[in-house]
């Protein structure tokens, strides 16, 4: 680990690229001072997204007062954002801290925000280990970036 906090080289991190690009990369929705809102790559469901601390952390332990007071109002700013694009009938909330809780991104921690539907869980994920999103990512960029640009201004 680099003192600034991003991950060195040889700890690739896919959130620390996107930290430190110079250009909202084509998943980005927002980038505030201390965390990012950025599409998840592989969603469970149109609109699904991630909360992300610039800084290369991978524990709620390790972040300081300011950081958890923004990813706490970008993941609010989120649930208002995904209520007003989608309409969802309830959000999933939540973090994986670790390899063996499920955590996709070990070392860097970040919210998952994941709009839901009453039945939305299909028979593909089970029988087929795939999963069916609707929409493009682009699509939802679309969608939600002039609400959190809305919302944070």
């Amino acid at each position: 680990m680099s003192r600034s906090g991003v991950a060195e080289d040889d700890e690739r991190c896919v959130f620390c690229e996107e930290v430190t690009g110079l250009t909202l990369s084509p998943l980005t929705l927002h980038r505030g001072d201390r965390c990012l809102v950025i599409l998840n790559k592989y969603p469970y469901s149109n609109g699904h997204l991630m909360v992300v601390p610039r800084r290369h952390i991978g524990r709620l332990s390790e972040a300081v007062p300011d950081e958890l007071a923004e990813l706490m109002a970008l993941t609010q700013t989120a649930e208002m954002a995904l209520a007003e694009a989608y309409a969802p009938q309830g959000l999933n909330v939540g973090m994986n801290l670790g390899l063996s809780a499920g955590a996709g991104v070990v070392g860097h921690l970040h919210i998952h925000v994941v709009p839901r539907w009453n039945g939305d869980t299909n028979f593909m994920t089970v029988i087929a280990d795939t999963r069916v999103v609707p929409e493009e990512p682009a699509q939802t960029v679309e969608r939600l970036r002039p609400i959190f640009l809305r919302l944070m201004s």
